[in-house]
C-alpha cells in the first residue's frame, strides 16, 4: 500500500515540478481520485490537458473531478469498473478524446453527446446494447466511435435518421441480429 501511495505522489510531483500538461496515474490501484491531489495540483490544474487513469479500480468518477479538470482535452479511463459518468461530463468544453474501453457500462453514456468538441469515443469491451445513433450523428466534431465487443442490437445501429459522418467500429459476431 505504501509503495502505491509513493508512486502516485512521485507522478503528481513530477507533473507539478516539470509543469507538464499530462498526468498519468495509470496502474496505481486507485479506487477514486484522491482529494489531496486537487490541492497539490491547484497551481497547475489549468495547464493539465491529458489525464490517464487507466487500469485502476474506479467504480465512479465524481463531479468534482470533472469541474476541477474542465480544460481537459483527453481523458483515459480504460480498464476500470465504471458503470456511468457524472452528468456534468457534458459541460466539458475542450474534451476531444475519451477512452472508456473495458469498463462495466451497460448503457451508452449519453451526456457525452453534449460535448461539442468530442472527436473520439472508445467504449470497446463494455456491455452496451443500444447506441443513440441520432444524437451521435448530430455531434459536430465526432470522427470515431469504437463499440467493438459490445452486445449491440443490430437494428439499433441502423436506426439513425441522420447521415453518419463518423467512423463506427463494431464486432459483427458480437451484434445481436
Amino acid at each position: 500500500m505504501g509503495e502505491a501511495v509513493a508512486n502516485v505522489a512521485r507522478r503528481i510531483n513530477a507533473t507539478v515540478e516539470e509543469e507538464k500538461d499530462t498526468l498519468d496515474l495509470s496502474k496505481c490501484k486507485l479506487i477514486n481520485f484522491p482529494d489531496a491531489v486537487y490541492k497539490v495540483l491547484r497551481s497547475v490544474t489549468e495547464k493539465i490537458h491529458v489525464i490517464t487513469l487507466a487500469n485502476n479500480e474506479f467504480k465512479s468518477l465524481t463531479s468534482k473531478f470533472i469541474t476541477n479538470f474542465s480544460q481537459l482535452r483527453e481523458l483515459n479511463l480504460e480498464g476500470n469498473n465504471l458503470t456511468k459518468l457524472p452528468d456534468v461530463i457534458g459541460t466539458m468544453l475542450h474534451l476531444t478524446t475519451i477512452n472508456l474501453a473495458w469498463n462495466k457500462f451497460t448503457a451508452f453514456p449519453e451526456k457525452l453527446t453534449d460535448i461539442k468538441t468530442l472527436e473520439r469515443i472508445n467504449l470497446e469491451g463494455n456491455e452496451i446494447t443500444e447506441v443513440p445513433m441520432d444524437k451521435l450523428a448530430a455531434m459536430p466534431s465526432l470522427q470515431f466511435l469504437n463499440m467493438k465487443s459490445n452486445p449491440i442490437k443490430k437494428e439499433k445501429l441502423t436506426a439513425s435518421t441522420l447521415p453518419i459522418t463518423f467512423e463506427l467500429l463494431t464486432t459483427p459476431e458480437d451484434n445481436v441480429v
